[in-house]
């Protein structure tokens, strides 16, 4: 099983009762899923590149990365309808929980100048995402098979109903904050 859920179940979901007063523990903030998304605009003039991005994000993340089409035209980027246009992963349960150890101990400190990820960047809901400049970055990814450099949105999705949940949720994970 999981470092990171092992993690959870022994530890932070205690530390979360006493901390929200929580009244039993299915009212205690879980991460429900992980979606990885990269959204390609260049793929209209080269579909390619989306081929590409769809092998690297199957690699960083385990799991088959499918693509994503435009649902509506725009002219004005000369983008139909039903157009590939992107690709992205849903993680859950144990894959879930092995990315998000990965990306905290692994993918995070290999960013170069990192001081910490934004504790802005939640949602008001519970939900933390976090954009990344490249895909370079990921163990996985040999740096000379990259034809373009990528970057991609994490998005973690949690069962908390405040961002101050998620919050504690995430520190206590290993997640690491700018202070």
């Amino acid at each position: 099983m999981a470092r990171l859920w092992d993690l959870y179940r022994d530890e932070i979901m205690d530390r979360m009762v006493k901390e929200f007063q929580y009244k039993n523990t299915m009212q205690v903030p879980r991460i429900t899923k992980i979606v990885l998304n990269m959204g390609l605009g260049e793929a209209i003039q080269n579909i390619k590149i989306l081929d590409g991005a769809v092998e690297e994000l199957t690699l960083i993340a385990g799991q088959r990365a499918v693509t994503t089409r435009a649902r509506r035209s725009i002219a004005a980027f000369k983008l139909r309808e039903d157009m590939p246009i992107g690709c992205m992963v849903t993680l859950r349960r144990e894959k879930m929980y092995f990315f998000l150890d990965k990306l905290i101990n692994v993918v995070l400190p290999r960013v170069r100048d990192f001081r910490g990820v934004s504790p802005k960047a939640f949602d008001g809901r519970g939900n933390y995402t976090l954009g990344l400049r490249e895909q370079l970055i990921f163990p996985e990814i040999d740096y000379d098979k990259v034809e373009k450099i990528k970057g991609m949105n994490i998005c973690i999705v949690s069962t908390a109903e405040t961002d101050e949940e998620a919050f504690f949720l995430l520190k206590e994970m290993g997640m690491p904050f700018r202070s």
